[in-house]
């Protein structure tokens, strides 16, 4: 008997990873909705296997996408997923017992067993990580303006759950600089927009205490070499973000560069 709960998926030439996540999840939930990013791979096709629910919808900001994303589910609960992301037996059976007793709370938090490539990453603040991913609809939504990282409301009480959900978060080193280099493009444009007093003052103090934060404070050491380099990309988060926002700020940009 399937629980009326609705699982939302983000993807994007998703071809290599989505079928696990889907496999996941498709035979006790209610519905899945896809929301695909214009694919130019064989996403489309493989989720086409799993659901009819699959929108198409070019990817602006993150909050405003996942709020529409959202909005399409028919059940008064959203599970919402990325295609990155997998839930485990014993987390299934956890939402399971959570639907048959009848949801006690608005929101749940979910715990992130986060890997970079095969490593399941336990230190450094990656674990347990709990994120709310399981909300009521009608009670939740993402601040439209950011797009990246946006702030969630949820009107209610949360509880995090004991089990996990599997997150292979990053490839390998490659991919994790890449996703940063990505990430920081947008940062640095909202720093201009938030008008943020910034400096390299300021900059390198916030390298300092990130990188002694996540590899000292939250034991990132006990990782060896990767979380070293777990550690290093969070500083590296920051300078990144500070040489985009400096270069916006007193390079002239020739014509065709839009902010």
């Amino acid at each position: 008997m399937k629980i009326e709960l609705s699982v939302v998926v983000l993807t994007k030439n998703s071809q290599e990873i989505i079928e696990d996540c889907l496999k996941s999840v498709y035979d006790w939930v209610e519905e899945i909705i896809i929301v695909d990013d214009m694919s130019t791979d064989k996403t489309l096709e493989i989720v086409n296997k799993f659901t009819d629910k699959i929108y198409v919808k070019k990817w602006i900001k993150e909050g405003m996408h996942r709020n529409y994303a959202y909005s399409l589910a028919t059940c008064d609960y959203v599970l919402s997923l990325d295609s990155d992301e997998r839930i485990t037996p014993g987390l299934k059976e956890e939402i399971i017992k959570v639907f048959r007793d009848g949801p006690c709370y608005l929101g749940y938090n979910i715990p992130h067993r986060n890997f970079i490539g095969n490593h399941w990453i336990r230190y450094g603040g990656w674990y347990p990580n709990a994120k709310l991913k399981m909300f009521a609809k009608a009670k939740f939504r993402y601040e439209d303006a950011a797009e990246y990282h946006p702030r969630a409301f949820l009107e209610g009480k949360t509880f995090t759950l004991k089990s996990d959900i599997i997150h292979y978060a990053y490839r390998d080193f490659q991919n994790l600089f890449s996703k940063l280099n990505h990430q920081t493009d947008f940062e640095a444009k909202k720093w201009i927009r938030d008008k943020r007093r910034m400096n390299l003052k300021i900059c390198v103090f916030k390298m300092v205490s990130r990188f002694f934060k996540f590899y000292i404070i939250k034991k990132g050491y006990r990782e060896g070499f990767i979380g070293f380099m777990m550690a290093f990309a969070s500083a590296q988060y920051q300078l990144m973000t500070y040489a985009k926002y400096w270069e916006i700020k007193n390079f002239q940009k020739p014509h065709w560069y839009k902010l």
